[in-house]
This record gives C-alpha cells, structure tokens and sequence, in this order.
C-alpha cells in the first residue's frame, strides 16, 4: 500500500505541475464560502467564453461489515477519475450563460450534461437604465440546473468538482437535483431572500405519464424559498444563517431533492452485496423519494480568523395523505485553515440521519464521523487525505444488509479546478 500511495502522489504532484505549466487560474482558498454570487458592476464589451474544468481522483481504502456477513470485499486502489466542463459565456451587460457536462462519472461514464442556465443581473440588453435600481439588487435566473435550496449545495463536490468540499464525501441526505426552474434573488445589506419554481422534473417528458412505470399522473409544481443573513461584522468575523424550504405538489413527481445527482457518491461499492444484480451508485446515501414532499433546512455558518463553523439541520417528510414518513439529518463540520495563504486546513464533520423512510416501518439511523486535513498545493490543485467511519442502525434495518452494517478507512484524494 505504501508503494502504491507513494506513486498516487507522484502523479498528482505531476498532473498539477502540468496543468499549472499552461497557467491555469481561478480557484484560490479566498474564493471559499462563497455561498450566492455578490452583485458587482457589469461591463460588457463583447461575447465572451471562459472554458473550465474539474478533475478528481481518488485513492480509496475502505473496508465494511455487516451481521449477515454477506457484503463484498473491497480492495484499496484508485477509483474511476471524474472529470467536468464548464462553459462561461458573457452574453451582454449582465447576462450570463453557464453549461456544466459530466465528461466522465462514477454513474455514468460516457459524457453526460449536467444543465446550464442563464442568469440576468441587468436589463441594458432591452432599454438602458432600465429598473436600474431594482436591478442592482436582483437576480433573475432560469434554465435547467440545481436550484438555490440550503446552504449546503455551495459547499458539496458536484462530480470532479470537490474544491469547495473541504471532505471527499458529500453529506449521508445529499440535496441536490436538476430540474426546469426559475429563481428569484434579492440582495440588499446581507439580507438575502430566494424565491422560486421548478417543474418537478429531473428528466423533461411531455407524455402525459411515463408508461410502464405508473397510470398515475399527478404532475405538479414544485415551489422554494430561502432567507438568510449573511455579514461581515468586523475584520475577524463573519456570521451567516439561512432557512429554506422546498415543497413539491405531485405524487409522481418532485421527489428527486435528494435523489438528483447523476453523478455518483464517493465511498465506492461499500454496502453492496456479494453478487449482487445491480451496483449502487450511490452507495453511502439515504435518498428518500417522497411524494408531496416538504424539505426544511436550516444553516449557521460562522467564520472567525481562520476557524469556520458550518451546520445544518433539516426535516425531509411527506404528507399524511401519503404516508407520514420523516427523516431528520443534523451535521456540523469544523474547519481549521492555516498558512500565509490559508492553503492547509485540518477538519472535522459529524452527520447523523434518522427516522422512518417507510410508512409503518422501524426507524433507522446513519450516522457518520469524517476527519481530514487538506493542502491547497496551488491555486487551482487541492490534495486531501480522510479518515471516515460510518455506521448503521435501527429496527428499520433488521434482516437487511444494513443490519450491524458499517464501513471505515482512509481515501486520498486530488481534485483540480481552473
């Protein structure tokens, strides 16, 4: 294992070096907790294109367990490499387009387009002036992408993208879906107010319903909303919190909040089955698809000097008419930077999902400890190295794979973003 992980880091240190060879720039430790984008004064001389891109990989070293005795045996060695496109294009004063595609991914590892959408934080384009005011603290945003519900979606690893994520994995309840929307946000003196629309739809279909799956076609909207408070108190403090909430309307629709990233999850293979048909993957998740979903999620964020605090706690239920079912998830991470340029940081996060994912079922609960540490080696390449544990636990899991289960060990990760 040595050798091995001797060698990983040989070829992170030389993919980097490449990489910074073509003078590659814009990710830096400074762009961190940059939660919704700051209003700024737009120019605009031509259509511009910024091409970007992410790239992770991962040495994994996990090994799990369970009562039955019946889970694969994993081996340590590297995971499948993730890699992103990004495209930024400045379409006139104020008006930008984003596209993000998947080139290659735990799930699907032909490429595959994330979304995109357009965002408007200026009206020049139809008359000068136009609600200049108004517009100087408005965003308007459309498209077919994720959505601005809770905090923790700025910080989590979207595929190759793991720059923000001061851990490899993303939280046990992972909100995060692609959906056709529409996004109001209102900025004035660090109050923030979010309000918005989506169809409920991860895949776009006009049929009416997606035979053979269902004859029920209860399609509805999906509506979310955030309010936060975000300022800058002094030199050495800063204090944010924010509460949102998502509710879909349908019953066969606006249930993937939790079960919306095609990508996949870190912690590859653990928990599955020896043989097993299908591979997971999103393997080390609780994603509840419930219909008539209410989603509330709560976020304090304090940063002091180098020290940050970042928690979340959030209620994810159905309603009566539907089941009843709810879960709650509670995490906390504390992030300890360090340098000239706060490019080392050492961390801990615990996170703890409970409740019943199933009408009339046992409860469940997940819960997950994760310490790391991190080195920005240049302002585009992020190493880390993670310890995690996670157990299972519950009457709702008795007799399953998730009875006694549990998984542990180390992953290396390098992740690069310019």
């Amino acid at each position: 294992m040595r050798n091995i992980t001797g060698k990983l880091i040989m070829a992170f240190v030389l993919l980097s070096a490449g990489l910074v060879a073509q003078g590659v720039e814009k990710n830096t430790p400074k762009d961190l907790n940059v939660f919704e984008t700051p209003k700024t004064n737009y120019t605009f001389d031509k259509v511009k294109v910024k091409v970007g891109g992410d790239f992770a990989l991962q040495f994994q070293a996990i090994d799990n367990s369970n009562d039955l005795n019946n889970l694969e045996k994993l081996r340590h060695d590297l995971n499948l490499p993730t890699a992103n496109l990004r495209l930024n294009v400045q379409l006139a004063k104020g008006v930008d387009m984003q596209l993000v595609s998947y080139l290659s991914s735990r799930n699907h590892e032909e490429s595959w387009v994330k979304g995109g959408f357009l965002a408007i934080n200026n009206l020049d384009f139809i008359q000068e002036g136009l609600l200049a005011d108004l517009m100087s603290k408005l965003t308007i945003k459309v498209g077919m992408d994720e959505f601005n519900y809770g905090d923790a979606h700025f910080r989590r690893t979207d595929n190759a993208r793991g720059i923000y994520n001061p851990f490899v994995g993303n939280y046990i309840m992972d909100s995060f879906t692609t959906e056709a929307f529409g996004e109001v946000t209102y900025q004035n003196n660090g109050w923030i107010v979010v309000g918005g629309i989506t169809n409920g739809m991860m895949n776009q279909l006009v049929l009416e319903k997606e035979a053979p799956y269902t004859d029920n076609t209860d399609n509805g909207l999906s509506f979310f909303g955030k309010l936060a408070y975000d300022k800058q108190l002094d030199a050495a403090l800063r204090v944010r919190i924010a509460g949102s909430i998502y509710k879909s309307t349908g019953t066969t629709n606006g249930s993937n909040l939790y079960a919306g990233d095609r990508a996949g999850s870190r912690y590859y293979y653990v928990m599955e089955e020896k043989d097993a048909s299908y591979r997971n993957a999103f393997s080390g998740r609780i994603q509840p698809k419930f219909s008539k979903m209410t989603a509330i999620q709560i976020n304090p964020f304090i940063k002091y000097n180098n020290t940050e605090f970042f928690g979340m706690y959030e209620i994810v239920s159905d309603s009566d008419d539907e089941g009843g079912e709810e879960l709650t998830q509670m995490a906390a991470e504390l992030i300890q930077r360090m340098g000239s340029k706060d490019q080392y940081y050492i961390g801990a996060r615990y996170n703890q999902v409970k409740g019943n994912i199933q009408a009339g079922a046992d409860n469940i609960k997940v819960s997950r400890f994760n310490i790391g540490a991190g080195w920005f080696m240049t302002k585009n390449i992020l190493t880390k190295l993670e310890y995690v544990h996670q157990k299972y636990d519950g009457k709702g899991y008795e007799g399953s794979k998730f009875q006694g289960g549990e998984f542990s060990g180390v992953n290396i990760e390098a992740v690069i973003s310019f």
